[in-house]
C-alpha cells in the first residue's frame, strides 16, 4: 500500500512539472500564457481540438511530441498507482481473511464468545490474560473490527446460524459463552450449539430470572444473571465493606467470594468493640479456628492495615475487624453465641 501511494505521489509531481515545463516552453516560442496552458492540456489529454497556433518549426513539433510523451507517462503512472492500491487492498483483505480462517481452523479446545458487547469484551480480556484460546462470533461489523483491533480472532456471522457456529469450530470447542443482551436469542443459540456439540460446556447470560430455567432446559450448563450478581455485589459493599476490601486486594481474591459461595462458604467480618471481653485475648484462645470450622483469614487493625493469615498468638485489640471464613450461617451464630461482651468458655479450661 505504501509503494502504491508513493507511486501516485511521484506521478503527480512529474505531471505537474510536465505542465509547468510545457507552458514555459511554449511561452519561449512566443505564445501567450493562456494559449500555452490551453495547448498543454489538449495535447496531454488528446482532446484533439487542433493546435492553438500552427506548429511551423521542427523545434515546436519536437517539443510538442515530448510534451505528449511526458504527459502520457505521468498520467499512466498515476492511474497505475491507483489501480495498484485497489488491487493491494483487495489482495491484503483476502490474505487477512485467509489467515483468520486458518487461525480458527487451528483452534481446538477453545472458547467461543457469542457477542462482543460489554460483557463479551470483559470476558475476552480475561481469557486473553489467562492465555486461553478463544474466538469472537458477532454479526456487527463494527464490533468484529473492534475485536480484531485488539488482536482477537473473530468471525462475522449470526450465532444462531449453524454455519456460523461451525465456521468458528464448534465441533472442536470446549466451551461456548453466549453473552448477548437478548434472552430469547441466548436460548436459541444454546439450543443450536447443544445440537451441534453434545459435549460442549455452555455458559449463558440471562437478563431475567425467569429465563434461567429455560436456558438450563435448552442445554446450558451454567447460567449467569448479571443483574442478580450486581445486586449481590452492591449488598456486599454495604453490609461487608471490610471483607470486600480484603477480597479486592488483587484480581485473584476478587473472584474468591463468588467461588466460595458455590460450596456454601462465605467470607464475613466481625468487628470487636473496645469494651468487649475479647480485647486482650489471642486468636488461639478463641479456638475459632477449630471449634466451629471458622477460620480467621485476616485482621484489619484500627490503623487500617490488613494482616494476612494472623497466627494464634495475635492479640485482639478494640476496633479490630476479624475477617472470617465459614459455612453460611455460622458467623452470625458465632456472634450471637459470644455476644462479644460475655465471658468466653475455652475448650479444656480449668476452674
Amino acid at each position: 500500500m505504501q509503494r502504491s501511494f508513493q507511486r501516485i505521489v511521484t506521478g503527480t509531481v512529474f505531471f505537474c512539472l510536465t505542465i509547468l515545463g510545457a507552458v514555459i516552453g511554449y511561452t519561449l516560442f512566443g505564445w501567450g500564457i493562456g494559449d500555452a496552458f490551453y495547448m498543454v492540456i489538449i495535447t496531454i489529454f488528446g482532446v484533439g481540438y487542433g493546435e492553438v497556433q500552427p506548429l511551423e518549426t521542427p523545434a515546436e513539433r519536437f517539443f510538442t511530441v515530448a510534451v505528449i510523451l511526458a504527459g502520457f507517462i505521468s498520467v499512466t503512472y498515476i492511474v497505475g498507482g491507483f489501480v495498484q492500491m485497489l488491487l493491494e487492498g483487495e489482495i491484503n483483505h483476502a490474505l487477512d481473511a485467509r489467515r483468520k480462517a486458518q487461525g480458527i481452523e487451528q483452534l481446538s479446545g477453545h472458547v467461543i464468545i457469542c457477542g462482543f458487547g460489554r460483557t463479551g469484551q470483559v470476558l475476552a480480556r480475561q481469557l486473553k490474560q489467562e492465555s486461553k484460546p478463544f474466538v469472537i462470533l458477532d454479526q456487527d461489523p463494527e464490533r468484529v473490527g473492534r475485536s480484531e483491533a485488539f488482536g482477537y480472532l473473530a468471525h462475522m456471522g449470526n450465532a444462531t446460524d449453524e454455519d456460523a457456529l461451525q465456521a468458528v469450530g464448534i465441533a472442536r470447542a470446549r466451551t461456548l459463552a453466549t453473552v448477548l443482551p437478548d434472552d430469547a436469542i441466548n436460548v436459541f443459540i444454546t439450543l443450536t450449539a447443544r445440537g451441534l456439540n453434545p459435549n460442549l460446556i455452555i455458559v449463558a447470560r440471562g437478563e431475567l430470572p425467569a429465563t434461567e430455567k429455560k436456558l438450563h432446559l435448552a442445554g446450558a450448563n451454567h447460567v449467569v444473571l448479571p443483574a442478580s450478581i450486581s445486586a449481590q455485589r452492591m449488598a456486599n459493599l454495604i453490609t461487608r465493606p471490610t471483607a470486600i476490601d480484603f477480597l479486592e486486594q488483587n484480581s485473584e481474591r476478587s473472584q474468591l467470594d463468588e467461588l466460595l459461595s458455590q460450596i456454601d462458604i462465605q467470607i464475613d467480618e466481625l468487628t470487636i468493640p473496645s469494651d468487649s471481653q475479647l480485647v486482650g485475648s489471642t486468636l488461639g484462645e478463641l479456638e475459632i479456628q477449630g471449634n466451629r470450622g471458622i477460620l480467621v483469614v485476616a485482621v484489619r487493625s484500627t490503623s487500617g492495615n490488613i494482616i494476612m493469615n494472623p497466627g494464634p498468638s495475635y492479640t485482639i485489640h478494640g476496633g479490630d475487624t476479624l475477617i472470617l471464613m465459614a459455612h453460611q450461617g455460622d458467623i452470625p451464630q458465632l456472634a450471637r453465641l459470644y455476644r462479644l461482651k460475655q465471658a468466653l468458655r475455652y475448650r479444656g479450661a480449668r476452674a
